[in-house]
Parts: structure tokens; C-alpha cells; sequence
């Protein structure tokens, strides 16, 4: 139901990518006798999705500002940070990175998380890493790239809320109260995996992309895999530079072909399907109304899992 409810307000085109993944995870077999996960098709199209997502995000971040062109003529754009403090955050924060990740591949490694893991596990095991090493790398990255990648659409969320900015001093309170309010979160999110992972656990609850990290380190550094690897790669970096930084149809199609639940597949591509009839019946004015009704799915969907598991956990 989540990705039924985030089909009424992601972008079209990305979504859709998503679910064609999904679905075609799902019944490659049975329709034309092709495995993908055995030949490594969702792993190839996340490498080469991801190398060039990589170099669309640097893009937006580094290129230069446009200036707003107004009646009155050409004003430069209020930002809180300006241009040169923001790339000197970022490239001092990435050597630091860098250096860390350097430190700690002596003993064990770790990068990036999904897309990035996926890269550079190839790398790591062309390298040479033993497998625990790999599976701390990969833990490491999927338990902290998510993680930040969703703070990062809160901030945004608070920004859009708060009026893009047009308040510079409200702006630099909420975001004051957004940080205190996520270390908050992450002190309860803590807790919360403390009392819980060993459950999840026990009865497989495992992430499906941890399963696929896990079958690429079991893989090793075979010939064969580096070839599939590689020949898949090459049409997943093409999808991600036609779809644009902003649709991201090369990342969310590697993502669906990764994950084996063709339920939200249809789920998916039938709530685009209602939005786009809605949407051409009714116009513009229903945007606000599907995004409501996606809101109550998707907290639906939260409540629901957040009480069957504490149910199950007191069962336990």
C-alpha cells in the first residue's frame, strides 16, 4: 500500500521504470526462460545506473546559480549558504569521508550505501577483500546511506514548508528545530533496533537487497560475473542519462529488478493508471486531492506494519 500511495505523487516516469523492474523480476522465468537475478542483470544496471547518477548529482551541486529575472531585472538568488561555502563543506567533508573509509578498509572496509555499495563492492572484491570484510563494507553502507538520503528529503520538506527560503531567520530556526528533532529520532531509532533486530532476524525479515549483496560476495571475482557485470552496466548508465537527474528511471529500474515482490509492482502501475485518469478527468485541481489520498494510504500502510510487528514481537 505504500507504493500504491507513492504512486499518486512520485514522478511518473521513475515509478513506472520501478514497476516494470518489479514485474519483470518477478516473471522473466516464466515469460521468456531468463533468469535476471542469476545473470546478474538488476547488479549490472545498479552499477552503471548509479556511475552516472553519481555525476548528475555532482552536476547539480557544483554548477553555478542562476540568477531570478524579475520586472524590476536581474536580482541574484538569496540562498543561506552561499556557492564557495557550500562546495568547500562538501569537498572538505568528502576528504574526511575519504580518510575515514581509508582508515577502517585496513580492518574491515565500508563505502556509500545501495547503489554506491554495489559499486564499490565490485570494486572491493576485485581488490582482494575476504568475504567478512565485504559484508561489513556493504553493512555499513546500507545501514547509513538511507538513512541520510531520507533525512535529506525532511530537510527538504521543512524547507518547502517554511516558504523556500523566504524567510532567512525562520529558515535558520526550523532548520535548528528539524536537527534537534532528528537527533531525537535517531536516539528512539536506537533503541528501537536494540529490543527488535533479533526478532527480525529469526524469522528472516531481512532486507532484500542485503540477499543480493550477499549472493555478489558469494559470487567472488569470477570472469564470468565481471563480464555480466559489465554488459549490463553499459544499458543501465545509458537509461540513467536519457531519463535526467530528475526522473532517475535508471537507479528505480535496477531497484525493482532487485527486489522480488511483483504485488507492489501491480500496485505501482496501477495507481499511476488511476492518477493519469484522474488527473486527465478532472485536471490540475485533483493534484492536491491525490496527494491526500496518498498521505493516508502510505500512513495506513505504517500503522498497519508498525502493529503487526509489535504484536508479533509480544507474541514472542
Amino acid at each position: 500500500m505504500s507504493a500504491f500511495g507513492v504512486a499518486f505523487i512520485g514522478n511518473i516516469w521513475a515509478l513506472a521504470m520501478f514497476g516494470i523492474g518489479l514485474l519483470l523480476r518477478q516473471y522473466s522465468v516464466p515469460l521468456f526462460n531468463v533468469d535476471v537475478n542469476t545473470m546478474y542483470v538488476p547488479h549490472g544496471f545498479m552499477i552503471g545506473a548509479g556511475i552516472v547518477a553519481l555525476f548528475q548529482v555532482a552536476f547539480i551541486i557544483f554548477r553555478k546559480k542562476k540568477p531570478i529575472t524579475t520586472s524590476a531585472g536581474v536580482e541574484e538568488a538569496a540562498y543561506t549558504v552561499g556557492d564557495k561555502q557550500t562546495s568547500r563543506t562538501l569537498g572538505l567533508g568528502f576528504i574526511a569521508y575519504l580518510v575515514v573509509a581509508l582508515i577502517a578498509a585496513m580492518h574491515s572496509g565500508w563505502f556509500p550505501a545501495f547503489a554506491i555499495a554495489l559499486i564499490t563492492l565490485i570494486i572491493g572484491m576485485m581488490i582482494g577483500f575476504p568475504p567478512v570484510a565485504l559484508a561489513l563494507l556493504v553493512g555499513f553502507s546500507a545501514a547509513t546511506g538511507p538513512a541520510f538520503a531520507d533525512m535529506g528529503y525532511d530537510l527538504k520538506t521543512g524547507y518547502i514548508l517554511r516558504g523556500n527560503g523566504a524567510d532567512a531567520h525562520a529558515e535558520l530556526e526550523g532548520r535548528k528545530q528539524q536537527y534537534i528533532a532528528g537527533l531525537i529520532a535517531f536516539g528512539v531509532a536506537l533503541i528501537t533496533v536494540a529490543f527488535s533486530y533479533n526478532s527480525f532476524f529469526s524469522q528472516g525479515l531481512i532486507p532484500p537487497v542485503d540477499k543480493v549483496y550477499a549472493s555478489t560476495i558469494e559470487a567472488g571475482t569470477s570472469p564470468e560475473v565481471a563480464k555480466q557485470l559489465l554488459m549490463w552496466a553499459i544499458p543501465g548508465a545509458i537509461l540513467q542519462l536519457v531519463g535526467g537527474s530528475s526522473r532517475q528511471v535508471g537507479v528505480m529500474f535496477a531497484t525493482g529488478l532487485l527486489i522480488l515482490n511483483p504485488n507492489a509492482g501491480w500496485a505501482v502501475l496501477g495507481g499511476i493508471l488511476i492518477r493519469m485518469i484522474v488527473l486527465k478527468l478532472k485536471g490540475k485541481e485533483a493534484e492536491s486531492t491525490l496527494s491526500i489520498l496518498a498521505a493516508g494510504f502510505i500512513a495506513g500502510d505504517a500503522i498497519y506494519s508498525f502493529f503487526s510487528s509489535v504484536v508479533k514481537f509480544a507474541k514472542k
